[in-house]
């Protein structure tokens, strides 16, 4: 079976994990997920970015060598994926010698699409990248991400020359052979594509102490393009091995902010290999907090693992999976991640401890999970309207919740037994069809309520899923 493979982007390790990064692996694990209950097989790579002058300094600054500082790094993010309860099949790390290599070959069969210039123009030390002079000009000369003002740059580097593919890349993306989920970031690139310059693809040594070395020229060394892009052909073993099996790509799944990055210097990349684009690039939006994009310097950045302390996996995947758009700017505050808390205990936390309850009192036994098509389900989560058919699942939550104060199992048991019976019976099945999309958002949630409702005996849990405080 041919397999389907999702990637996220690489984070950049001289910082700690922040939301966007949970968006990043909680899109990706809800996707494959669902591919896998669809009979599936699925790739999914996680990685890191290692590179670049703000990782050496960190390390400089930390007093400590600059491997070991990504390797610590490297280790962290890998440990913050695995508390958000994601699963990857692969990991790359772009310090790593086999992607080292493999750039240095994927650089030398770009080789006719790379020359040599001067730039003369601005750089962000902070984003590590090179500004045109239309936005100098609209910064008014200072970054809006770090507040500092642009440095101006005068140094010899290779670019890649994406003039050569713009009319291919333009053609793929409106006939949507790769397709830019949503609509409007497609339309908003295709805007900024035709004023796209050819990229420089590397820097001076000296410049740049800490990259992988340019083929054939000691004092430069690549920038982050080839470097960090390539790396989702490289953990496939590109361009050592055959890599037709997983590639093109199902799903790439990115910040919106990096979109044109994918959209256009990474298509570049993969045409001048000769290869197929991804077939979709999936594009999120930002999480703002009370309104306001995340900044250190306003003081408003909410720590994700502070989420994770507060009540723990369930409700954090339950919160940015239904109450965070998947392509749209979403908004997080306390008051109403207490609320969405609250919707867990009060419809599906309150509805296994009663069903269960009742199910103990009548003498219900274990039900066999029967599988049910639900068309609607998979039509939002086929065009990656997660939030939207979390919300479908959580309205029949709300119904069968509905259906045990109409039908009164409770009541019925007095009068009579056997139809109090089928009614609890008919509600399990309901239950555990539900449960099993519910795998796809709370997987382990969803293990503890088919454990519930399918053992020989039913019996609530000792204490409820998600106690009140």
């Amino acid at each position: 079976m041919k397999e389907s493979y999702i990637t996220t982007a690489i984070p950049y390790v001289n910082g700690n994990p922040h939301l966007g990064h949970v968006m990043d692996y909680l899109l990706a694990d809800t996707l494959r997920r669902y591919m896998m209950s669809k009979g599936m097989k699925v790739r999914f790579q996680a990685g890191t970015d290692e590179h670049g002058n703000k990782i050496y300094k960190k390390a400089a600054e930390a007093g400590i060598d600059t491997q070991d500082f990504v390797d610590q790094n490297a280790t962290r993010f890998q440990e913050f994926i695995h508390s958000l309860g994601v699963e990857y099949t692969d990991f790359i790390r772009t310090t790593n010698p086999d992607h080292e290599r493999r750039c240095q070959e994927i650089w030398k069969k770009l080789g006719d699409h790379i020359y040599k210039d001067k730039y003369e123009g601005w750089y962000c030390e902070g984003c590590e990248s090179f500004v045109t002079d239309t936005e100098y000009a609209d910064n008014n000369g200072v970054c809006p991400d770090h507040k500092k003002p642009y440095t101006k740059l005068s140094e010899e580097n290779y670019y890649l020359r994406i003039s050569d593919f713009k009319d291919e890349i333009r053609a793929k993306i409106e006939s949507d052979e790769m397709k830019i989920t949503p609509a409007f970031r497609k339309k908003e690139f295709l805007n900024l594509l035709e004023k796209m310059p050819d990229v420089s693809i590397s820097r001076p040594k000296s410049q740049v102490a800490w990259g992988i070395p340019v083929p054939g020229d000691e004092n430069q060394v690549m920038y982050v393009w080839i470097d960090a892009l390539a790396n989702y052909i490289t953990v496939l073993g590109y361009p050592d091995n055959d890599i037709s099996a997983d590639w093109p790509a199902h799903t790439q799944i990115v910040g919106k902010d990096i979109l044109r990055f994918h959209a256009g210097i990474w298509p570049a990349i993969l045409l001048g290999l000769g290869l197929p684009l991804p077939k979709n690039l999936l594009a999120h939006g930002f999480i703002t907090v009370n309104g306001e994009k995340m900044s250190k310097s306003i003081g408003n950045v909410v720590d994700p693992i502070e989420i994770l302390d507060k009540h723990g996996l369930v409700p954090l995947r339950y919160y940015f999976l239904r109450h965070a758009s998947t392509t749209d700017d979403s908004d997080f505050t306390w008051d109403k991640y207490e609320a969405s808390y609250n919707e867990l205990a009060n419809d599906l936390g309150n509805l296994v401890q009663r069903l269960a309850t009742l199910c103990k009192k009548n003498e219900i036994a274990g039900r066999k999970v029967a599988r049910r098509d639900e068309p609607e389900f998979d039509a939002k989560m086929d065009v990656y309207e997660f939030n939207f058919a979390f919300d479908l699942l959580w309205k029949q939550i709300g119904d069968l919740n509905k259906r045990i104060d109409a039908e009164k199992p409770w009541a019925l048991a007095k009068t009579n037994p056997e139809q109090a019976k089928e009614v609890l019976e008919s509600l399990v099945d309901e239950l555990l069809t539900i449960n099993e999309r519910l795998a796809i958002f709370i997987p382990s949630t969803a293990e503890q309520i088919a454990s519930i409702f399918t053992a020989d005996a039913i019996q609530p849990p000792a204490t409820p899923l998600f106690p009140k405080n």
